[in-house]
């Protein structure tokens, strides 16, 4: 493309130096105009040698070059004819046509000098005619110039005979600026003429005038009067020739004291902002709190002006009180919102308060107000983005400890439920909320706004991300998980209810997986960017990061649930366990009322996971054997029995502890302890293998008779079918369970099993009697 593009480049060249050779009557002109320099071996240069040009080429190039040298050139003067022949023709027709042009300039010009001749006769008569009308009208003209010099001067005396009546009604009316204009335009008169024919005129003006001054003085310095008031008073005194300097003092201080009424005061923010839409006379609308602090500020705008002018030396003073107010207004901006204040009330105070500065800056642009204001508005912006955040904290704080959940309803009914669901919403909802409040603030069209929407959209990310981590903590705090300075809401950590700790951690859940998902798309789509300022002191919104901080607090809250619950129990069996003495107990008759009680808190556990946690797919996990059977510790148990039956008291029992030692040595190996999943069959089923852990561990700590250990085998056989009802994992419980036994063996002194006959016996009664009460409950209720 570059090789096409050259000859191209020198066929322009030159085309416009041969139309410039051809117009311009010197040659120079030409050649100073172009770019090529006048070589020997340049063919468009005036020096051009055609003879040593071809002694050169035919000395360097060789026939084949010659030859391409030929064809070139041959192709170029075939261009050059054509161009020549185009410029000729062009020419050609230029030439036509300034002959046309020519020929018609001639026929309308004929004839065109005697008109001339007339015009000029015409021009003639008209100005001799006009000369012989100034000439006829000059004395009446100097007559009647005479006339209006002696009215005007006549208008002028009237003036002054009339200057003490207008300076009484001006004071009747106090229009105190008329009377001090009409004054100092008739002293010029005054003073030349006031001693001699204007004498009374002038004392009963100077009478007026003092009154005037009177009253002046007074109302510059009636509290009662505005400032815009006071300031008026001042500018006409200094033009009445009135000294006010020694005033400047106090009228300074008077201005300063008027800036508490022009604060907005947080309680009175609001009103400020209020529309009655359904009042649209201007009357109502004078009367309006937004426009009443409007003219004030306008007032006091004025009043600085009026003082700059009349006490040039105090502007600093000036530049303090308006930097003073400006500075108030944001402190009070500040403690407005500290309570819970909309997006639309905010921008409201906001635009009234920069309506205030650019008031004040018109006057007094050298204070930089728009600098100290724009400084202020980009912290008031901050705290507002951080209380907003705060307040939407407060309100899911507020959801989660609002019902009561200590009392019997909480696992009778579906309390936990409804907190979950009002929870869930009072995220979503809020975090909706929010970001229609922040699109109000980006969408606002104030020149500061426009400038900060970079820092807006910056502050709102790190703010969502401080949100998050704040509210993974207090959930953590919520559930007693870790400690706080202070009880929450009165709570001390021992008194909160199991159930809210689940709430908690689903709802860690529900925020990881839907919450976080939804608040990054929208801040891709409108809070998208952002200013590095925004991040100096931490990281941006980073969703990845959120949702591992939120799977590790659902994580730790669910364990934190089932520790709970199972430190429950664990002090129940403490206390069954460390109550009796063991070695000294009776013989069995019933299964004992821990097992209710330890059933009683299973049943609560399953109800309150029911109401949080999805169900999951129920698997029932049974134990086998080494060589692949699917026979079960109890029918192993029952076999083993049926054999002990024959033997007597002492064989039975040796054979009964070897036979259970030689059992797990060939048991399938079961995995007891799995993570727990959000499911109520994990939670439930992690709960009783810690519970039956805690059994096992505290049967390893006493030493117990043979009635004892006949008890212990009576309510582990009691609660193996009800627990299989429950978990997941019947393999892991039917293990638990028979290390509990196992347990109680090892520490019996004289280990005898119950006969199948009695154990089912007795677990047949439980089970009657349980039944029975169950009947007796629900007639009742």
């Amino acid at each position: 493309m570059a090789t096409e593009a050259a000859p191209m480049d020198e066929k322009a060249k030159r085309m416009r130096d041969l139309l410039s050779s051809f117009y311009a009557p010197d040659p120079s002109i030409s050649t100073s105009n172009s770019s090529i320099s006048a070589s020997f071996d340049n063919i468009n240069s005036t020096s051009f040698d055609a003879d040593q040009y071809m002694d050169l080429m035919i000395k360097k190039s060789n026939l084949e070059v010659l030859l391409q040298r030929h064809v070139q050139m041959a192709a170029e003067i075939k261009n050059l004819d054509t161009d020549l022949q185009m410029l000729v023709y062009e020419n050609y027709n230029k030439f036509i046509s300034a002959t046309d042009t020519i020929k018609r300039m001639k026929s309308n010009i004929f004839g065109m000098e005697g008109n001339m001749d007339q015009l000029l006769q015409k021009i003639m008569s008209v100005q001799s005619r006009s000369d012989g009308v100034n000439t006829s009208l000059f004395e009446k003209r100097e007559h009647i110039e005479k006339l209006h010099r002696t009215r005007n001067l006549l208008r002028k005396v009237q003036f002054i005979y009339d200057l003490p009546a207008r300076l009484q009604k001006c004071i009747k009316s106090e229009a105190y600026g008329d009377a001090v204009r009409f004054y100092t335009g008739a002293m010029p008169i005054l003073k030349v003429y006031g001693d001699t024919s204007f004498q009374d005129c002038r004392r009963a003006s100077e009478e007026a005038i003092e009154i005037i001054i009177k009253n002046l003085q007074t109302k510059l310095f009636s509290d009662s009067e505005s400032i815009q008031a006071r300031a008026e008073a001042a500018v006409l005194l200094k033009q009445l020739d009135v000294p006010v300097d020694s005033l400047k003092a106090k009228l300074l201080e008077k201005l300063e004291q008027s800036l508490d009424g022009l604060q907005i005061k947080p309680e009175e923010a609001s009103k400020l902002v209020e529309h009655d839409d359904s009042s649209n006379d201007t009357e109502s609308n004078d009367q309006h709190p937004a426009k009443i602090h409007e003219d004030a500020v306008r007032g006091f705008s004025e009043a600085m002006r009026a003082y700059r002018e009349i006490f040039p030396d105090s502007e600093e003073r000036l530049f303090k009180l308006a930097r003073a107010l400006t500075a108030m207004h944001f402190e009070n901006m500040e403690l407005y919102i500290r309570k819970r204040v909309s997006a639309a009330d905010f921008l409201g105070i906001f635009r009234i308060i920069w309506e205030d500065v650019v008031l004040m800056d018109e006057v007094l642009p050298e204070a930089a107000l728009s600098d100290l204001s724009a400084e202020a508005a980009q912290v008031t912006l901050k705290q507002f983005v951080a209380r907003t955040f705060s307040h939407l904290q407060q309100d899911i704080s507020d959801t989660l400890l609002k019902f009561d959940i200590n009392q019997k309803e909480a696992v009778e009914g579906e309390v936990l439920k409804v907190i979950l669901e009002a929870s869930q919403k009072a995220v979503l909802q809020g975090t909706t909320n929010i970001f229609q409040d922040f699109r109000q603030l980006l969408d606002e069209n104030a020149g500061i706004f426009i400038k900060m929407r970079d820092l807006i959209s910056g502050w709102i990310q790190k703010g969502f991300q401080d949100f998050f981590r704040s509210l993974e903590a207090q959930f953590l705090v919520l559930s007693g998980k870790t400690s706080s300075s202070n009880d929450i809401e009165g709570k001390s950590s021992d008194k909160i209810h199991a159930g809210l700790i689940l709430v908690l951690a689903q709802l860690s859940v529900f925020i990881e997986q839907k919450v976080i998902p939804r608040v990054t798309e929208e801040i891709a789509a409108s809070f998208s960017g952002g200013n590095s300022q925004a991040f100096e002191n931490g990281p941006a919104f980073i969703p990845g990061e959120l949702c591992r901080v939120f799977h590790a607090a659902s994580e730790k809250l669910l364990q934190h649930y089932i520790d709970t619950r199972t430190q429950k129990v664990s002090v129940l069996l403490r206390k069954r366990f460390k109550t009796p003495n063991w070695v000294k107990h009776k013989e069995p008759r019933e299964v004992h009322m821990y097992v209710d009680m330890f059933l009683h808190e299973l049943e609560e556990v399953g109800k309150e996971v029911k109401q949080v946690l999805p169900q999951g797919t129920f698997r029932k996990h049974k134990r086998t054997d080494s060589n692949g059977s699917n026979t079960t510790t109890s029918s192993r148990s029952n076999t083993l029995h049926s054999d002990k039956m024959t033997r007597s008291n002492s064989q039975r029992a040796r054979s009964q502890l070897f036979e259970t030692h030689l059992a797990k040595l060939f048991k399938q190996k079961v995995e007891i302890f799995t993570k727990v999943e959000f499911t109520q069959e994990s939670v439930v089923t992690t709960t009783v293998k810690l519970c039956l852990k805690s059994l096992q561990e505290y049967v390893r700590l006493q030493t117990f008779n043979r009635s004892g250990f006949q008890q212990i085998q009576l309510d582990i056989q009691f609660l193996k079918a009800p627990l299989k009802e429950t978990v997941e994992d019947e393999a892991a419980i039917d293990f638990l369970l028979d290390e509990v036994i196992v347990a109680a063996s090892e520490r019996c002194l004289d280990v005898i099993p119950l006969e199948p006959p009695i154990l089912d016996k007795l677990i047949q009664a439980k089970l009657a009697k349980s039944k029975e009460h169950n009947n007796n409950n629900t007639v009742s209720s």
